[in-house]
Parts: structure tokens; sequence; C-alpha cells
């Protein structure tokens, strides 16, 4: 019986295994319609009959931590044909397709955590001493200087922008207005936040406002996160920033760097300069040469970049005066002063309150919150992110657009830009008088104007027709090769403008709607005459005036659209009240709908009032009056200008 039972069981594992290698064996043996994971590839190339039902695309598609990589994110390889309408993509050319992300995110934080009635762990425990006790311009408070400092102070407006004969009384390490709201007081911060490299673009800045942002940034910045602040001096002549400047930075062992431009670059190359001249810190922070940074600056604007690499940060601008150096918000937004940055159809940045729909998606007042752009002097990116997205346009020149384009690219290639309510930064802006900063002869003539139509023609798709539609002399403009960004923004799949719009900006044209096609556009010339209407620069309800025509453009730029808006960018001209004078107003879509053109007649007829439009060369002014054929006055001719 044992013998039995024995060989029984010895029978069943010979069968046993016989089975198991039959199974195996069929498990290995190649078959038509097999994936196969061991097939070989010869010499890189795929085998050469149908991949139909040899290999199959990985389903679902993959998922890297911080993006998304689906269909829309994928890069083709080799020289793929372009598909059909209609048509499926083969399965070659599925294999010869590339996932294109960029890095993800990898460095461990927490979010931020409110305690309401607990100081925050990173906010200063004693007030912050003065620069001088007692002194000038201390606490932002005004400072202002007698009559007899009246004309070094025009001097130094023209020369710099500012009164820098106050500023130089001022000291460096002065003491700020807190403009923050008193939540801010009471975030704690993860410790962990990244590190950061400032940098700062000058070009022939004053001294006192240049070395007071210095100073700021190092007196209100914590030590360990600030891993230097790297200066790009864009080609100054100035006598005071060159040796001198270059010894007073010795103070600080190395923390603060000089790097000088051989020709002059402008503010948006130089800013690329810097991004590859600042190497130490994993965040680049820009400011422009005349801010002082808040109280507890810092760790709000980096904390949502440490949490999430692909995020772009911009602090609350509070507006210095030029005279008096005081220190206040700046107007434009909500009750709380938020505002979320925005554009007109011409290009000019506006600022438009903070809606309901962004205010729903936040938890707590001062979090950060969505903006479709940024003013683009003052923000804070991953230092090896903003080299993923390419840096700026290397076709854009000196200044201008350079904002709208990082914006557009952010948003539309999978990051977020966010602007930060507990971090503020005081921006000293130009008075009145300032005598600029011309654009060096090498750049040629409309530099802005280019760098608005690169962008448009880069990022805005369709609804670049509004564009042109606000900016007609553009049409022509040469703007040079755009087809490297071009294909950046395919390869990455960046999303289309539409979406944009729809999903991130959809407030905008609740604010700046999108404008009617033009009839007609160009200078308003008094017929046959070298006169023509000039908005002299006024906006929302300043006169406009007759002067020499120019062919420039500019203030003399004017078109008139379906809907019978006579424009020029977002104002409107129309009848001051009851009165026969002629002023330039903000409008909205349907409004100042008043002006019909009659070429032919070389007429331009208000009709509400039945009056045409008139002037008084001698006077310099425009108005409306009862119509005349025989008024010579009343002549117009529309004549398009073409910017170059």
């Amino acid at each position: 019986m044992r013998v039995k039972v024995g060989f029984i069981l010895r029978s069943l594992l010979v069968i046993g295994t016989f089975l198991g290698l039959l199974v195996l064996w069929s498990t290995l043996s190649p078959k038509p319609h097999d994936d196969s994971p061991f097939r070989k590839k010869e010499a890189g190339l795929l085998p050469k009959d149908d991949l139909a039902g040899q290999f199959k695309p990985v389903v679902p598609w993959p998922r890297v931590e911080g993006v998304e990589v689906d269909l829309n994110s994928i890069r083709k390889k080799g020289k793929d044909l372009p598909l059909e309408p209609g048509q499926q993509p083969n399965q070659k050319q599925v294999i010869q397709q590339q996932y294109v992300t960029f890095r993800p995110h990898t460095h461990a934080y927490t979010s931020p955590v409110l305690k309401k009635g607990v100081l925050g762990n990173l906010e200063p425990k004693e007030p912050e001493p003065q620069g001088v006790s007692g002194g000038p311009g201390e606490g932002a408070k005004p400072f202002v200087l007698g009559p007899e400092y009246k004309d070094s102070i025009q001097a130094s407006i023209k020369e710099f922008g500012f009164n820098m004969v106050a500023s130089d009384m001022i000291s460096l390490d002065r003491t700020i207005s807190d403009l923050r709201h008193d939540e801010c007081k009471y975030w704690h911060y993860d410790d962990r936040l990244l590190t950061s490299s400032v940098v700062i673009v000058f070009h022939n800045e004053g001294w006192s406002t240049l070395m007071r942002t210095v100073h700021s940034v190092i007196k209100r910045t914590p030590r360990r996160y600030l891993a230097e602040i790297v200066l790009i001096d864009d080609f100054s002549n100035k006598v005071h920033l060159k040796e001198r400047l270059e010894d007073y930075i010795n103070q600080w062992n190395g923390l603060v760097k000089l790097f000088r431009n051989e020709k002059r670059e402008g503010l948006i190359q130089a800013r690329s300069i810097g991004a590859n001249k600042a190497t130490k810190g994993q965040v680049l922070i820009y400011l422009d040469a005349h801010c002082e940074v808040g109280i507890n600056w810092y760790p709000p604007l980096v904390a949502p970049i440490s949490k999430d690499r692909t995020v772009c940060t911009v602090p609350l601008i509070d507006s210095i005066h030029g005279q008096k150096f005081t220190m206040e918000p700046q107007g434009g937004g909500d009750h709380n002063g938020f505002a979320r940055g925005a554009w007109d159809w011409s290009m000019l940045w506006k600022r438009i309150p903070l809606g309901d729909r962004e205010k729903t998606l936040r938890e707590t007042l001062t979090e950060p919150y969505r903006s479709p752009a940024m003013a683009g002097g003052l923000f804070a990116i991953e230092r090896d992110f903003f080299f993923e997205l390419g840096l700026y346009d290397p076709g854009l020149q000196i200044w201008g657009g350079e904002n709208f384009e990082i914006s557009y690219k952010i948003w539309q290639c999978g990051g977020q830009l966010l602007f930060v309510p507990c971090s503020r930064v005081g921006h000293i802006y130009r008075l009145q008088g300032w005598q600029g900063n011309p654009p060096p002869a090498h750049v040629g003539s409309s530099p802005t104007l280019k760098n608005y139509v690169r962008v448009v023609e880069v990022w805005w798709d369709e609804y670049k027709d509004y564009f042109y539609a606000s900016r007609p002399e553009t049409l022509t403009l040469a703007y040079g090769d755009i087809s490297e960004l071009k294909r950046f923004r395919e390869e990455h799949r960046c999303k289309s403008f539409k979406w944009f719009m729809e999903e991130i900006a959809y407030d905008i044209p609740q604010h700046y709607p999108l404008p009617p096609k033009n009839v007609e556009w160009g200078e308003i010339r008094g017929y046959e005459t070298s006169y023509c209407i000039d908005s002299m620069g006024h906006t929302n309800g300043g006169n406009v005036e007759i002067g020499p025509c120019h062919r420039m453009g500019g203030n003399q730029l004017f078109r008139i659209n379906e809907a019978n808006q006579l424009m020029q960018y977002d104002q409107c001209l129309t009848r001051e009240g009851d009165n026969s004078a002629v002023i330039i107003t903000h409008c909205e879509q349907k409004q100042h709908m008043e002006w019909k053109y009659f070429k032919d007649l070389h007429r331009f007829t208000h009709v509400p009032s039945g009056k045409c439009l008139d002037r008084s060369d001698l006077l310099h002014k425009v108005f409306i009056s009862d119509c005349d054929n025989s008024k010579t006055t009343q002549k117009w001719e529309m004549n398009n200008i073409m910017a170059v």
C-alpha cells in the first residue's frame, strides 16, 4: 500500500512538472498578436514589418508628480508626416513619440498654516530699528524740501526721474510702512524654503535709490535664504556707478556681486544675462533698481515655489512717491486693494479688481491668488524652471512686452502665476519731467511695438486680430524670426490662447471688451493742411487739440470702428457734457458710439447732436459745430501711418 501511494505521488509530480513546462513554453512562443517585452531593437531601428498589433501604447498615460502628462504634452520625434483630418496615428508614430514635461518637483515642503492670534514663526520679534533715529523719511513719512532746493530737485528729476536730492538725505536703512493686512502676521511657514539670488538690473540709476534697494534686501531677508545679490550694470556711464560702486559693495564680502554689460542690452536681455550670472540661489527674484522690500517679504513670496516649482510669484507692489518718498498701496483693486494683472487690446498694462470667482478658490483672505499677467519688474521664479521656459524671447529689445510674454508662457505651458498679498515691495515710479534713457542706435526704431507684435504672433493665436485692430500701424511691421519660439510652443504642447482667455483671463473682456473691426484708421489731418488732431497724452476726460502733424502715430493715431467709436487705444472721443469741446475718455464696448466718417465728403459727423467735427488752427482747439459745407475747418482726411 505504501509502495502504491509513493508511486502515485511521484507520478503526479512528474506530470505536474511536464504540464508546467508546457505552459511556460506556450507563453514564451512568439505570436503575431502578442506584446513582446523581449523583442530586440537592432541599431536603434524599429522592426520593418507591420507594427499594428505588435506594440500597444501605454494606457493610461503616465503621471509625473506636479505635472499631468497626457496626449497634449507629447512631443513627436523623427520625421512624422502630419495627419489628415480625422486620421489616427499609426503604431509606429505612437512609439516614436517622446514625453516632454518640466522636471518634476522634488523639494519636500509643507504648505503654510494660518494660526490666528499666534505670531508667525518667521515674523520679526522686535520692531525694526530706524536707519537714523528721527531722520528724514523714516517710517515712509513724507520728506519735503524747501523752495531753495527747487532747481536742484528739477535737475535730478530730469536726470533720474526722482527727487534724488531728497533721496540722498534719507537713510539707506530707513524704516518703512507695513502695509500688509493684519492676517499676514499669523502665517507659519515651513522653514525649508528655497534659497534665492536677487537680480537687480540698472542703467544710469541714482546712487541712493539703487543702494537703498540693496540695503532693504539685506536688512529684511533671512541670511540663510539669501544666496546672493547680483547687480547687472547695463552699460551705465555715470561716475558714481563705476569705482565707487565696486568699492562700496566690498563691505558685504561677496554677497553682492557686480557684472557689467559690454554694450547696452536693455532691461529684458540684461535680466536673461542676470539669470546666467546668478548661480547660487535656487530661486531668481527680480527687482527693479528703485525698490524697498517690505517686512517679512521673503517667506510668502518663495513658499509657493518651494511647494511647486512651476509656480511664479509676484509681490503686491506699493507705490513710493518719487518726490516725497511716502509709500501707499496702488489703486485699481478691490476693497482690500487686491488686483489682477491685465491688459487692453493694444497691450497697455492694466489692473483689474480681484473678482468673486478667484476669491472662492481661496480659504483665507491673504492666500496667493491667480493673475493672468504681471507688471514685469518684480517677480520670483525657480531658476531651473525659468531656463526650461527659455528665459525671455531673445528677440525682445530694451523694454516692453516681456511681462506679457513670460506671463503667457507660464500659463499656457503648464505653470501658474500667483500674486502674493503678504509679500509687499515698494517701487518708485518715475515723475513727469524725466528725460528718459533713449534706446541705443543699434536697436532701431519702434522696439516696444516690435516686441508687442512678436508676443501676439507667438502666443495670441486668432486673438491677434484684436491687437491689430487696436494697433493698425503695426500690420506691416517687421518683427524678426519667431520660428524657434513657435517650435518651443509646439514641442511643449502649450495650450491655446482661447483656453487661457476662458480659464484664466476670463474677466479681462469684462473690463476691456474685444474691439470691433476698424472702418478707417490713421492720423486725422485737417484737409490740405499740416495740422492733425492730437490727444497730447491726455486720457480720462482731457481735451484733444490740434498740433503739427508728425507722421509718427502715437498721440496722433486714431481709428473709427464699425461700432461708430472714434478711438485711441482704449479711449474714445466724445462731446464734453453739453459743451462743444471734444474730449478723450475711457470707453466700454457700447459707450460713445457717436461718430460717422464720410470719406468722400471729408467729414466727421457727431451723430447724437447732428453737428460736425470742427477745429481752430489758431487756438489749437477741437470742437463740434453746426455743419457747414463751406467751412474748410470741418474738412478732414484720415491717412494711414505705418510703424517702421
